[in-house]
């Protein structure tokens, strides 16, 4: 395959699952921001969701402080925030577009269709009672994308480039939900296992579709940290944990490995961080500091991306 073919592919699939992610950091952001709170200022809030979903800095090249509606407008509709849920849908519609013969009709027109509706909806009308909606309807809509291309695309070297693309960016984004929830959103004078504590930790696991597959994961009235952290890190049966994504990061090039004979040093790195979240318990990364061992799998995931990419030649 050739590399422009591989690097669209990759970059289709790993756009579309940007777009959903901002759309679930930007949900994140608005409860957190609505829960009322004695002495609280909403802009820390929106502050957070701004430096979790890193769109601090373009933020703030254009505004200077972080209100609701400056930072909704930035994550959805900015053409000039590269992240944004615009530039996304633009971005993995044109890297589609590039390869419509590797990828099926069904793909595309999930893309077409989604790019089309998005472009007819203005900052302006996003009002509060419309924002949970239209949050909503964007991960449907990346999810139509990602089961067309489950269903239909052939098991070929496409489909594991465009698998790249979902889990690579998927581990990203939980990795610092994850972190960003200790660092930036419980306030200095909350104690951890509080009221507030709790409620944001559900936030985090609604945020990424699994607050009813965690009550069924621990039979638990309380939403307990430890468990949370363990349940978006290390169990596979949880779709957008670490442990997860990294299955089948492994199990896709695996197959290309042995598809083309050669053993590429991305693998060795997919099996190392494979085998760490294989061997790991949440016990050892407690003592040893989750915050480390969340920017170590950050910057893991960052360095498989980049040799991946130099592997198989494409950017």
């Amino acid at each position: 395959m050739l590399g422009r073919t591989a690097a669209s592919l990759f970059w289709t699939s790993r756009y579309n699952e940007r777009a959903e992610n901002m759309a679930r950091l930007l949900e994140v952001g608005y409860r957190i921001a609505m829960t009322p709170r004695l002495g609280q200022d909403t802009a820390d809030d929106w502050r957070s969701t701004l430096t979790s979903a890193g769109c601090d800095a373009t933020f703030f090249d254009k505004h200077d402080e972080p209100t609701k509606r400056a930072v909704v407008s930035h994550m959805l509709f900015d053409a000039d925030n590269p992240s944004s849920v615009r530039s996304c849908i633009e971005a993995a519609r044109n890297n589609a577009r590039s390869v419509r013969t590797a990828i099926t009709g069904e793909m595309w027109e999930s893309l077409n269709t989604t790019y089309i509706d998005f472009m007819e909806v203005r900052p302006q009308h996003m009002t509060d009672d419309k924002l949970p909606g239209f949050l909503s309807w964007i991960k449907q809509r990346s999810m139509l994308f990602r089961g067309a291309m489950l269903g239909t695309l052939m098991r070929n070297e496409g489909y594991h480039f465009s698998q790249f693309g979902c889990f690579i960016e998927r581990a990203d984004n939980t990795a610092r939900i994850l972190d960003v929830k200790y660092w930036i959103l419980l306030p200095d004078n909350e104690v951890v296992g509080g009221d507030l504590d709790r409620y944001q930790w559900s936030t985090i696991l609604r945020s990424v579709s699994a607050h009813r597959s965690y009550r069924h994961a621990y039979r638990d009235a309380q939403v307990r940290p430890f468990n949370v952290a363990e349940f978006l890190i290390l169990r596979k049966e949880m779709p957008r944990s670490l442990a997860y994504c990294y299955d089948w990061i492994t199990e896709s090039l695996g197959a290309l490995t042995e598809r083309y004979g050669e053993r590429p040093m991305s693998y060795d790195m997919a099996c190392g961080t494979h085998e760490l979240l294989e061997a790991g318990t949440m016990h050892q990364i407690f003592v040893n500091g989750l915050h480390e061992f969340l920017s170590d799998m950050i910057a893991r995931n960052n360095a498989f991306g980049a040799q991946l990419a130099a592997d198989y030649h494409f950017a």
